[in-house]
């Protein structure tokens, strides 16, 4: 799976939202639905264009869906983007610099 479903993905508020949620624990949809005003149905939405991101897994239980992060393609991302530079990249580039002029 290439980046640009999970890009897609992440552009959306409400999916950003729900990614926080199942941050630290798994949880139903109904539990998920439970934080945002939304209809069955968007929510449905939404939680299915962040499967089909890889963001989330999706696990059956009797009549309830649960849904868990995905952290391995968060993690992959993270990897990806973290070849641009960031605060981290600029303190080792500062070092650098330094230690050629001395």
């Amino acid at each position: 799976m290439g980046f640009h479903e999970t890009f897609k993905a992440l552009s959306d508020p409400v999916r950003r939202d729900i990614l926080v949620l199942l941050r630290d624990k798994t949880m139903s949809a109904g539990e998920i639905g439970e934080y945002f005003d939304l209809t069955g149905a968007t929510m449905s939405y939404h939680l299915n264009q962040l499967k089909k991101a890889g963001l989330v897994f999706e696990m059956k239980e009797k009549n309830f869906v649960y849904y868990q992060l995905n952290t391995s393609v968060m993690e992959e991302m993270i990897l990806w983007l973290s070849q641009f530079g960031g605060a981290e990249s600029k303190s080792e580039e500062a070092k650098k610099d330094k230690k050629q002029k001395e």
